[in-house]
């Protein structure tokens, strides 16, 4: 066989839009926004959004539907800021046909996402979300009767040398200067300053006294790692049936999981009221919506299962050891306390906890790590948990493409084959562990070759 050689020769100035090549990748965005144009998502958001933009002045706007698809965009491809998500849509044909820019049409810049993005209010990026989760419903992916919560750390946007002190203003080296004058210390080095402020007394960084001074809802707080650093606080709500995260705060880093349940039962309850509200979803949802909860032995205290008792939800925490306890003057508390205790140590209390690493674990591996927002490009609560929103509204999406296709990220489509006849999605339903134990039948009749690469990862991968 001959070698190739690159052509030099002049190309046709004119190509039909039709004739382009398109990425493995187009085919997820094509279908992601057949079920989005099926539920009516442009016409949704532009009613939505209409009152934020101005009839006439100003600059060129960003449409309500090009915005949400690209703050999608950053979940699918595990983009981290804006700045990246343009870069994205600036380099790849699919991304544009996906959010419907035309190839004439000049990339939009990060600083426009980030100008819209300060437009739009958080309350309306939650009415997305919560317009993604009756399409859940629609679908039947969304039961809502037992809910799991977990939480997980966030590494801001700030740094810690960068820290000052709340009454005083200075920052922590000037504060460390201070003191090593005091001490006797006249022209303390950095290395003297290390050294000073590794042996002094009382060594301990509070938030009550210090803060950054650009991103104030930042707190100190040890990573899961053991690294201490400036971060905030996600909380995830999540159906325990289905896997949906139903409802996401974020709050401090440094409140502890007992403190912040209560703001995340508070959002759980406001997008139930308005799931209940639609007829439609309403059908679709339990019987018994909120019934039960389940979460780790952070959450376990007499106040949070006492308040649980008393609005009658059934509680699935895990207990910490803390030997035998006084309960004198305790009644209620001791009674929830012992009634969580039995619904535990159950068939269905441990099916249930079991199953917190699969789902609720999960939901942060796929939303943080996967997906890019470990760490935080943005600032203050408010801007971050608007992009969070949109962040967790594609991660319900890709339930839905993995139920209707079995993929639930376009990164999945790499290398497989679209087999025509219905075939491939055939093969996509069936049940993957059924492949692992039937793979050599499989290899004798000659099929194995039609499964694709990603058969023997789970189902949630």
């Amino acid at each position: 066989m001959s070698m190739g050689r690159s052509k030099t020769q002049q190309q046709e100035i004119w190509v039909a839009t039709g004739d382009l090549q398109r990425g493995p990748g187009h085919p997820f965005y094509e279908r992601l926004n057949e079920i989005l144009g099926q539920h009516g998502f442009d016409a949704f958001v532009e009613g939505l959004c209409a009152r934020f933009y101005a009839e006439t002045m100003g600059r060129p706007s960003l449409a309500p539907g090009v915005y949400f698809r690209l703050l999608l965009l950053g979940f699918f491809e595990g983009i981290d800021s804006e700045r990246g998500i343009a870069w994205r849509l600036a380099d790849s044909l699919s991304v544009r046909d996906f959010v419907g820019m035309r190839l004439n049409e000049q990339a939009t810049n990060h600083s426009t996402i980030s100008r819209t993005r300060r437009l739009i209010d958080r309350e309306t990026h939650a009415e997305v979300f919560t317009w993604v989760l009756k399409v859940l419903a629609k679908e039947d992916l969304l039961k809502g009767k037992t809910i799991g919560i977990d939480a997980t750390t966030l590494e801001a946007n700030a740094a810690l040398r960068s820290i000052v002190h709340r009454d005083t203003g200075e920052s922590y080296r000037e504060f460390l200067e201070g003191l090593a004058k005091a001490s006797g210390i006249e022209t303390p080095t950095r290395e003297d300053l290390a050294k000073f402020d590794k042996k002094r007394k009382k060594r301990k960084t509070s938030n009550a006294e210090w803060e950054h001074p650009h991103d104030p809802d930042s707190k100190i707080t040890k990573m899961k790692d053991g690294r201490t650093h400036l971060a905030h606080k996600a909380e995830h709500a999540v159906d325990m049936e289905t896997g949906a995260i139903v409802a996401v705060t974020l709050q401090g880093a440094d409140r502890g999981d007992t403190q912040t349940i209560e703001t995340t039962e508070d959002e759980l309850r406001e997008v139930f009221d308005e799931l209940v509200e639609d007829p439609e979803v309403a059908e679709k949802l339990s019987d018994d919506p909120l019934a039960e909860r389940v979460t780790d032995k952070g959450y376990h205290s007499n106040a949070v299962l006492k308040g649980y008792d008393e609005v009658g939800i059934r509680t699935y925490i895990s207990e910490p050891d803390r030997g035998r306890r006084n309960w004198s003057g305790k009644s209620e508390e001791q009674a929830a306390t012992y009634g969580n205790r039995r619904r535990t140590r159950g068939v269905r209390g441990k099916h249930l906890l079991r199953s917190r690493g699969e789902l609720l674990e999960r939901s942060f591996a796929h939303c943080y790590d996967t997906g890019g927002m470990r760490r935080t490009h943005l600032r203050g609560h408010e801007n971050i948990l608007k992009r969070l929103l949109i962040h967790h509204a594609g991660f319900n999406l890709g339930l839905v493409m993995r139920k209707l296709y079995s993929v639930g990220k376009p990164r999945r489509l790499q290398g497989v084959a679209w087999v025509p006849g219905g075939l491939f999605r055939f093969v996509c339903w069936l049940d993957l562990r059924l492949w692992c134990l039937q793979s050599r039948i499989w290899s004798l009749l000659g099929l194995r070759l039609l499964i694709p690469r990603w058969a023997g990862q789970s189902r949630y991968a």
